[in-house]
């Protein structure tokens, strides 16, 4: 990979944060594991997360953390991807639920998209439930396209699972959204994203 790290500022309510993103540690399966399990119906256990650090060699896994420029982090976000050949398959990517809607998504999924053409890959996947509009609009404003639709793919409700492909990924246009400016709609506060 290019980097393994990237810092940025975000300037909310006019305080400025510090958005980490690095690559996941042993040492963040226990935070990993609390975001997952606030996040989805049926989380990964924390094996899971082990086994991808240590044992898949496909697996790349990376976190966000913020914190004010003086220190104390929280870890707030994470994302798994799987680097089949040429592909990046978005396994997983969660946000803390006190930490939606500022951009940090968006951010993990351009760093991790980013890092992924880095080492080849050319095109990306992922599922997502059919009733999830919200993670939805984020994949699509990213290009991804609906190309299919899983049946019952989730066990805890038997949802679908619409299956969204984005092709020629775009190192440029990821480095973009990192950088570009982001608005809570629900608090009107523009969180502008600077690399530090």
């Amino acid at each position: 990979m290019k980097n393994d790290r990237i810092d940025l500022c975000a300037y909310s309510h006019g305080r400025a944060i510090k958005i980490d993103i690095r690559p996941m540690t042993l040492e963040d399966i226990e935070e990993v594991a609390e975001i997952d399990q606030l996040s989805f119906a049926n989380p990964w256990p924390q094996s899971s997360y082990r086994y991808e650090l240590t044992s898949n060699p496909m697996s790349r896994l990376w976190v966000a953390e913020v914190g004010k420029l003086s220190g104390n982090f929280r870890l707030v976000g994470m994302i798994v991807v799987w680097l089949i050949e040429d592909e990046a398959h978005i396994a997983t990517i969660a946000v803390h639920p006190d930490f939606r809607r500022k951009g940090i998504g968006r951010s993990l999924l351009a760093y991790a998209l980013r890092e992924s053409i880095c080492v080849g890959a050319r095109y990306a996947m992922l599922e997502v439930r059919k009733s999830n509009q919200e993670a939805q609009e984020l994949y699509l404003k990213f290009g991804f396209e609906v190309v299919n639709r899983r049946a019952r793919y989730y066990r805890d409700n038997n949802e679908d699972a619409l299956l969204m492909n984005l092709n020629n990924l775009d190192y440029t246009k990821f480095e973009l959204f990192l950088y570009e400016k982001h608005q809570d709609p629900r608090e009107g506060d523009d969180i502008v994203f600077r690399p530090i």
